[in-house]
């Protein structure tokens, strides 16, 4: 009877503590759609190609992580106090960001670019678009580079999303917008966009304001899930996952150089 006893008991520990390593790891997306990188679908699912390479990356380093919708512009001191692990959020790697947190390797890179009315015969420069109104998503690094380069000429509108610009530009209310390059083909690729707007031009890459790619955040003390997600993103490059993901969503390398 004692040794079965002590046998169960084993059992039951270590059924306890395969319990405990299966700790769930929060990642955090931005609540506002971003399409193609992260949207809701119709039953209230998250789908889309970070949130496949997100779930391709947890698969391959054997993580339980489940997702967690947060303000775009609340996103950084929700990871800081805790109520999400990681940052998945097409975040560009920037110097004044990496003061506060840390962040994976690369796994994206996307220009910006300007995308305007069809009827629009001005280009993607700043003497170009004198006096007109460039929408921007508050808290970007395309703010960022807007401020730097067009606010001495233009007159910047910030949205709390970038959906809430693309929006504004097909109704006229502005006369640009400057965003990722990819999630601007996305809406392009909507029949709003295809209706109302045309990709101007891309913008000359700035890493001061745009960054070193788009990586996954961390809070400083969480080096071993940073080096897990790492190897994560290394490995599903390598066993051919990473290309798959993508050309369900995109017809070009998005990875960069």
């Amino acid at each position: 009877m004692k040794i079965k006893s002590l046998v169960i008991a084993g059992v039951a520990v270590l059924g306890f503590a395969g319990m405990v390593q299966a700790k769930e790891i929060k990642v955090g997306v931005a609540s506002e759609p971003y399409p193609p990188f992260s949207t809701l679908d119709s039953s209230g699912h998250w789908q889309g190609w970070e949130v496949d390479l997100m779930k391709a990356i947890c698969k391959d380093q054997k993580l339980d992580c489940v997702i967690k919708a947060v303000a775009w512009d609340g996103i950084i001191p929700a990871l800081k106090a805790g109520q999400i692990d990681v940052i998945m959020a097409s975040m560009s790697i920037t110097a004044k960001r990496a003061k506060v947190i840390d962040f994976s390797d690369k796994y994206y890179e996307t220009p910006a670019s300007v995308v305007a009315p069809k009827s629009a015969t001005f280009k993607a420069t700043p003497e170009s678009m004198k006096g007109k109104v460039i929408g921007v998503e508050v808290g970007s690094t395309n703010q960022a580079y807007a401020k730097k380069f067009f606010a001495k000429t233009a007159t910047l509108k910030t949205y709390q999303t970038q959906d809430q610009a693309d929006q504004d530009l097909a109704a006229g209310r502005i006369d640009a917008t400057i965003a990722d390059k990819m999630a601007l083909e996305g809406f392009l690729a909507t029949s709003q966009g295809k209706s109302c707007c045309k990709m101007i031009g891309d913008l000359p890459y700035d890493n001061e304001t745009l960054g070193k790619g788009i990586g996954a955040g961390f809070r400083k003390s969480d080096t071993k899930l940073r080096e897990e997600f790492n190897k994560g993103i290394k490995d599903v490059r390598a066993n051919g996952e990473y290309d798959k993901i993508t050309k369900k969503y995109f017809d070009f390398d998005i990875y960069g150089s």
